[in-house]
């Protein structure tokens, strides 16, 4: 089976990521089926649109849009499957619904993007959060060298989780300038990323803001 302008997807795994395995007992972390965070996003290539010129073939695994695999709820009440659903766990995706391609084990970004990890910043009282415009290019398209420092504008970055690392993908337009690396660059990780999906997610956001609040209000 071959689309003429899709590619035929299935979800590794189950569609949402939702259930946590914590000594042998599963812990549901969310019950709402609409709420993004908690959606698979990766997933298996089938086949391949005739129409394609991506270069990803039938068996690579591909980062996509949270909006895949997602349910809804319409104002009847009425649990709706996506519009990219087909038949029976496969799924038709359109090219601009991919980011991230993983082939014989090794990721590539999608042209026009990048993944990149942000950098540690010491913030208020010192506490060590978030830089909000700071990363290392963790995967590229090749327009941008891997561990390279890059600077990003504000809001342009999505959040996804690819081998337990916390990586923002970012169009590659977006990024407005690359650092001489110093050598003393950390990057943050934090431990809910870490086989933790979306445990102690809130925090972690509570300091990313703070440190907003804390930069606009003077």
């Amino acid at each position: 089976m071959q689309s003429i302008n899709h590619f035929l997807v299935k979800p590794v795994g189950s569609r949402y990521n939702n259930v946590k395995d914590i000594e042998g007992k599963s812990l549901i972390l969310n019950s709402e089926i609409q709420n993004h965070q908690y959606i698979n996003r990766l997933a298996e290539v089938i086949s391949c649109p005739v129409a394609s010129n991506k270069n990803i073939k039938p068996g690579d695994i591909v980062l996509v849009h949270h909006n895949v695999f997602r349910r809804w709820t319409d104002i009847k009440g009425r649990e709706k499957n996506s519009k990219a659903y087909f038949k029976e766990n496969l799924y038709l995706v359109s090219e601009d619904q991919i980011f991230l391609k993983k082939h014989k084990d090794t990721w590539q970004a999608i042209k026009g993007f990048c993944f990149v990890q942000p950098l540690q910043f010491k913030g208020a009282l010192d506490k060590i959060i978030e830089h909000p415009n700071k990363g290392v290019v963790v995967f590229t398209d090749g327009v941008f060298k891997k561990d390279q420092i890059v600077g990003y504008t504000t809001f342009s970055q999505y959040e996804f989780i690819v081998d337990d690392q916390r990586l923002f993908r970012v169009y590659n337009k977006f990024i407005t300038i690359k650092y001489e690396y110093q050598g003393n660059e950390k990057a943050y990780n934090p431990s809910w990323a870490q086989s933790s999906w979306w445990i102690n997610q809130s925090s972690a956001r509570a300091d990313y803001y703070k440190y907003w609040r804390w930069c606009f209000c003077w």
